[in-house]
């Protein structure tokens, strides 16, 4: 017997128990038998007496009519809503003005060349310089060390 035929015969015993049923030992499973669940869930019924039945939304409606008064709106029950935001940390002006530059330059070059503005070289040279200086002066105020009141545990470092 040659061990091509050999792996066709474990091949075809493979395919044959494709759609058999898997029947585990209790020896190989993970966990305890106590923690196995029935072959078939337990289907009990209860029913509630008269004193534990709770009044249906459609019965409050009623109620609130009957008084006269009128009935609140169960739209907005469950719905989650979130608390304020917190407000925004305050910037200061070089900051506001670096953000401004960085936009402001190619704004006014995607402006001027939208409405065919002719620009001289000195203005071309300005609004690119302010990108290019409103870009820089934010990398560099940016920081790469780590908050001043995280502590000894820098975390994570790779």
């Amino acid at each position: 017997m040659t061990p091509q035929s050999d792996e066709d015969e474990v091949w075809r015993q493979i395919v044959a128990s494709f759609n058999d049923t898997a029947e585990f030992d209790s020896a190989h499973q993970p966990w305890p038998d106590s923690e196995n669940l029935p072959a078939e869930p337990s289907r009990r019924v209860v029913k509630e007496s008269e004193e534990e039945r709770l009044p249906r939304p459609e019965e409050f409606a009623d109620i609130g009519d009957a008084e006269g008064g009128k009935a609140e709106d169960d739209d907005d029950e469950g719905h989650y809503v979130p608390p304020p935001p917190p407000p925004l940390p305050k910037t200061d002006t070089t900051t506001k003005i670096a953000w401004l530059a960085l936009f402001g330059g190619p704004a006014y070059l995607l402006l001027s060349a939208a409405l065919s503005w002719r620009l001289q070289g000195w203005m071309l040279f300005t609004a690119v310089a302010a990108f290019i200086g409103g870009f820089v002066a934010l990398v560099v105020r940016m920081g790469d060390g780590p908050p001043n009141d995280s502590g000894w545990d820098d975390g994570a470092v790779v």
